[in-house]
């Protein structure tokens, strides 16, 4: 009776190229052709291999898999190109930023209130009445 080794149960990264371009069609119920196309256009870049295989990810495939969906929709390639570089950004700019991070760690309940010039204090309130 022989042993098996144990497991590995490292997931791959999801950026890893894990599939081969036969794979990655099958997995989007595309022709091989298509996803050298979504290539050819700058949709997709997966890695290579240094014998040239395409290898693509599991954030490859995701990305294919919405190009394939928006191509579905009717938009050009173009098109396809446009509203991912837009959801590319909205990503970009809707990840929380970690130059702020020091800054919030330090501010709590005993930080100070600024004032409207930067400075500790609380701001002043108008001096006039209600309107």
């Amino acid at each position: 009776m022989t042993t098996r080794p144990p497991a590995d149960n490292h997931a791959p990264d999801p950026d890893e190229g894990v599939y081969v371009i036969s794979v990655a069609a099958e997995l989007l119920g595309v022709h091989p052709q298509t996803l050298r196309g979504y290539e050819r256009q700058g949709l997709l870049n997966p890695t290579r291999t240094s014998g040239g295989t395409r290898l693509y990810s599991r954030a490859d495939v995701t990305r294919a898999k919405r190009v394939v969906e928006l191509s579905n929709e009717g938009l050009t390639l173009t098109g396809i190109a446009r509203v991912l570089a837009l959801e590319d950004r909205i990503a970009r700019l809707t990840k929380p930023s970690t130059a702020l991070v020091p800054t919030n760690r330090r501010s709590g309940p005993s930080s100070q209130t600024l004032n409207a010039r930067g400075r500790p204090g609380a701001t002043p309130r108008s001096r006039r009445g209600p309107r």
